[in-house]
């Protein structure tokens, strides 16, 4: 069996009538993007890091090094980086309402993407919320989505599942920064374990995106 995606946070989840996905509760609350209400629409910003950054409370990607450190370890150049995380950013937001935009300082953006300072595991992500709620929902105040710059990665599938693809990677951990959690092992791109039976967001991950954000502009229009 494939190597687990490592888990973003220890957190209660609240599975959605098995319907293939969970979404992320922190202490106790759900939390996303935007609006405090589920179904609402929101717009995201992010940024790759471009120097050392350091988020004291942050349980996971406390320690960010620049994004061209997987360059110089793992032979992802940042232009592949960039383009495979557009891809997965991409993939969101065509099946749900929630929409991406690059900006160029790390300081400016609500998703701040790099490698881990202290290498551990193949990727993680890490989400704070700002205070208060409104029925048990907290918007999302910031997002940390890291790397491993010592793990194998690779662009697109070849069936050395050592070797993690940066897209599918990355649309995980995405996943985990809009506000989903596990729903299980495997079936979905949420699931905790790698695996290369299928390279696109699946039904479930669609319908927790979704239960979020509402429907994107391509999943509306079909």
């Amino acid at each position: 069996m494939a190597g687990a995606l490592m888990p973003m946070i220890p957190s209660l989840s609240v599975a959605a009538g098995g319907e293939g996905y969970r979404l992320l509760e922190l202490d106790g609350y759900r939390v996303k993007w935007g609006e405090q209400r589920l179904g609402a629409s929101a717009t995201v910003t992010y940024a790759f890091a471009n120097s050392p950054m350091r988020f004291e409370n942050a349980r996971n990607c406390g320690d960010l090094a620049p994004a061209t450190a997987l360059a110089e370890h793992a032979n992802i150049p940042l232009a592949t980086l960039k383009r495979e995380t557009d891809a997965a950013f991409r993939e969101w937001e065509q099946v749900a309402g929630v929409l991406f935009q690059e900006v160029d300082d790390p300081g400016d953006a609500n998703i701040i993407i790099g490698s881990q300072a202290r290498p551990r595991g193949s990727a993680y992500a890490n989400v704070t919320y700002k205070p208060g709620a409104v029925d048990g929902i907290k918007a999302i105040e910031q997002a940390l989505v890291c790397l491993n710059p010592e793990h194998a990665w690779k662009s697109g599938f070849g069936g050395d599942a050592d070797a993690y693809d940066l897209r599918y990677t990355l649309m995980h951990e995405i996943g985990h920064a809009i506000g989903l959690d596990h729903p299980g092992p495997s079936g979905q791109v949420m699931g905790f374990q790698y695996n290369e039976a299928f390279d696109r967001l699946q039904p479930g991950d669609q319908r927790g995106a979704q239960r979020l954000y509402g429907p994107g502009v391509v999943s509306a229009a079909n």
